[in-house]
């Protein structure tokens, strides 16, 4: 949302000077319930940079951009504010880039039609484009490593014929950075100042699952690694209480269909077992009976 409030006079007299102040903020609408244990993400963790322009007839070459862009020493922000001096209306262009985890590509104009995807993820793009060449054959049936190309991929990679392992790097060539968000504004400074103050944008942003976060602490939570490793070991002891448990039922369970012909088999295994281990000296007479 942006907002600016009244225009304020500084000053008295003539040498009074007026003013706006525009706000562009935020927050993330969950639609889970709150929770007043929650880390709230601030606005401006969303994205890698923020960029306004005014109007440059009013404000000149050198004064009419502001621009916030992500570093490594980003402190996160709840909102950005610009003020200036002014006593006519202004017109602004906001620019949003998300900061898209992982990173995001828009596609080539020819390829996003023909997969019907506008800005994705690589591994996304390359799985659409897998699906793509699996839907209409295009695996060549005796060299398959190879793909051959119908004419629509044909213009895009410009050849007939495309290994599977080159098209990574044709991809490559066919990725661009994801366009901002581009919102046009006007700041109403003249009279009469009972103008819509405040105006909305829905702006739609991935965010992680708040499950894997919390699998993702408690793993990494040196105090319940002891705890961990306890109930490892309990899984293993009933994983091999579970395995004899069973050799136990199949053992009872062929005694009790062929009693006979068990009680037979199982004589030989152990006349065997018995030969190996005396080395090889066995009981043949009583093997063949």
């Amino acid at each position: 949302a942006s907002s600016y409030p009244t225009p304020s006079i500084q000053g008295q007299g003539d040498n009074a000077v007026a003013s706006w102040e525009l706000r562009v903020e935020g927050r993330l609408l969950d639609d889970s319930k709150n929770d007043p244990n929650k880390v709230k993400r601030k606005f401006s963790s969303f994205f890698k940079s923020l960029v306004i322009e005014l109007d440059k007839e009013l404000y000149g070459p050198d004064n009419h951009l502001v621009e916030w862009h992500r570093t490594l020493t980003t402190q996160e922000t709840d909102g950005f504010q610009v003020k200036r001096p002014g006593y006519k209306n202004v017109r602004c262009t906001i620019l949003l880039l998300l900061d898209y985890q992982p990173l995001q590509f828009k596609l080539d104009q020819r390829l996003a039609r023909l997969l019907g995807v506008h800005t994705q993820a690589r591994p996304v793009i390359v799985n659409a484009l897998w699906q793509y060449v699996k839907t209409h054959r295009l695996q060549d049936p005796h060299e398959r490593e190879y793909i051959a190309c119908d004419k629509y991929l044909e213009q895009i990679f410009g050849c007939a014929r495309v290994k599977l392992a080159e098209v990574p790097a044709r991809l490559g060539a066919l990725l661009h950075a994801p366009d901002p968000i581009v919102i046009n504004h006007v700041i109403a400074v003249e009279p009469p100042h009972d103008a819509k103050q405040t105006a909305c944008y829905d702006i739609d942003v991935e965010v992680d699952d708040t499950l894997k976060t919390q699998m993702n602490s408690f793993l990494l939570s040196t105090a319940n690694q002891q705890e961990i490793q306890g109930l490892d070991a309990k899984i293993h002891e009933t994983v091999d209480t579970i395995n004899q448990l069973k050799t136990n039922r199949e053992f009872f369970l062929s005694f009790s269909k062929e009693p006979q012909q068990f009680i037979q088999k199982w004589l030989v295994s152990q006349s065997r077992d018995l030969k190996t281990l005396a080395g090889g000296a066995g009981y043949p007479e009583e093997e063949r009976c």
